[in-house]
């Protein structure tokens, strides 16, 4: 009987197990968007900040436009997303999910609100301080929703039908990005409608107020969540992590990974953040209402290449996706440079939109759906987080140095008011997609629906091979929550 219950248990901590029976599907997706969902945050807090910028700029035209705090306010969230991403990888590996996540949930309700709040003594300099400073801690909890919330939201779409795993994960976590973009540039449009462009000081301040909502209603939601079933049976929390085994078997591939997210997210990523103002060289002579107008349709293309390429992830498999897309940008990267004479002009408003809107919607439905995707599932649940984390990491180092760079090969190209310096960003975008493209085909292993499960195998089997006790690894007799209160 011992022997019966001892084979059970085994079973019950197998890795390759289906998942619990009897959930409904709702039981089954509702996980999944507690867990991805907060990362609607980080589309929304970075893309409302372009705006504020703009509005920054129009009320403090010396002591901010031609400033240092221009860049800081808008770039400052990245640096606090780096470290928020690698603190807690850390935190969600060594801890649980939950824990990392309800803590992240936190930081964004606390930090959000006091950007909103930004005094520092009523002076301008003394706003921009103060708004910097929780910028940067604000984009720490911004970070935590990637190691987190996306590698539980993976972990969760185990339990989901197979043939609609890769799908559902975007939805909630890319998507949600996405959404959050175009919310983020309708919402001072619609205050600019509502109070005129006189009110501008109350227009940033709610802007920035509303990114309090999402993680408030997302923190209630969390309290519920239990670890994901993929979590419970491989964590690594009770044991000391084999860092030299992890980083022999994972190094290179890992280090493709953040390079391809590197590259996405200078090249795209800090492009986005000024589309409000490149629509401004555009449309020079219109309204500030008529700019940001133009900055929403630009921001809703974002929205088709991430929801079809959802459903396209799972029929062609994430790495095909992400080349495809790579190579679909470039070569509309490479038209756009070429075409920007004709294109960026008031009289063509609207061929340059659709244009750059296609832009953006091949990187969505390439890099920006799949590379996330990738990171969460091409390396073991054990350290799942940490991996996540650093690739992500990467990619956020690479955004913040591309809001640095970016308007240096504007300016060394003739400035921001020449068709040379504006044609440069494309030109640089495309070559680099091309590039990643080419990385990706050569270096990247296939990942299919069963891959996290194939995964959490085949990194087993290397640590057994390397004398590693796995039986350290998950379905300890105490729950995996109470790791939280036995290494605290």
């Amino acid at each position: 009987m011992q022997g019966l219950e001892r084979n059970a248990a085994a079973r019950s901590c197998d890795p390759t197990s289906a998942a619990p029976p009897g959930k409904s599907r709702w039981q089954r997706l509702w996980p999944v968007f507690a867990c991805g969902a907060g990362l609607y945050s980080d589309g929304y807090l970075n893309g409302v900040i372009g705006s504020v910028n703009t509005m920054l700029s129009v009320l403090y035209p010396h002591e901010y436009k031609n400033s240092s705090a221009s860049r800081n306010v808008s770039s400052i969230a990245f640096a606090g997303t780096v470290v928020g991403q690698l603190i807690f990888g850390y935190l969600a590996d060594n801890y649980s999910r939950k824990f990392a996540m309800t803590l992240s949930a936190t930081l964004l309700i606390v930090f959000a609100a006091l950007c909103t709040g930004s005094y520092g003594g009523g002076t301008p300099y003394g706003i921009f301080t103060m708004l910097t400073v929780c910028r940067f801690f604000l984009g720490i909890g911004i970070g935590g929703e990637y190691p987190a919330g996306s590698v539980a939201a993976a972990e969760a779409t185990g339990e989901i039908a197979k043939g609609t795993r890769n799908r559902w994960f975007i939805f909630f976590t890319n998507v949600a990005i996405d959404v959050g973009f175009v919310v983020s540039a309708f919402v001072p449009l619609l205050f600019i409608w509502i109070l005129g462009e006189d009110h501008l000081r109350a227009n940033w301040r709610v802007s920035l107020g509303l990114g309090v909502v999402p993680p408030f209603a997302l923190f209630f939601l969390r309290l519920r969540l239990q670890e994901p079933e993929q979590t419970k049976r491989n964590t690594m929390a009770r044991a000391q992590t084999p860092y030299r085994l992890v980083l022999r078997f994972y190094w290179f591939r890992l280090a493709v990974v953040a390079l391809i997210w590197f590259i996405y997210d200078f090249s795209v990523y800090s492009a986005g953040i000024y589309s409000s103002s490149i629509l401004a060289f555009v449309i020079p002579d219109q309204s500030l209402a008529k700019s940001f107008g133009w900055n929403v349709v630009l921001n809703l293309f974002y929205i088709p290449g991430a929801f079809l390429g959802a459903f396209l992830s799972d029929a062609l498999g994430p790495k095909p996706c992400l080349i495809l897309g790579l190579l679909l940008q470039a070569a509309l990267g490479f038209l756009m440079a070429g075409c920007y004479r004709f294109l960026a002009t008031s009289a063509y408003v609207a061929a340059f939109t659709v244009v750059y809107g296609l832009f953006l919607t091949f990187g969505e439905l390439g890099p920006g759906n799949n590379i996330g995707l990738l990171a969460s599932k091409t390396c073991a649940t054990a350290v799942r987080g940490r991996y996540y984390g650093v690739a992500a990491a990467a990619g956020k180092t690479g955004a913040f140095v591309g809001t640095y760079v970016f308007p240096i090969i504007i300016r060394n190209a003739g400035g921001a008011d020449t068709l040379r310096g504006n044609q440069a960003p494309f030109w640089v975008s495309s070559a680099l997609c091309v590039f990643s493209a080419l990385l990706a085909a050569a270096f990247l292993p296939r990942v299919d629906q069963d891959t996290i499960v194939a995964e959490d195998r085949r990194f087993r089997r290397y640590l057994e091979s390397e004398g590693w006790d796995v039986a350290q690894l998950g379905c300890a007799d105490a729950d995996v929550e109470q790791v939280v209160v036995e290494k605290s």
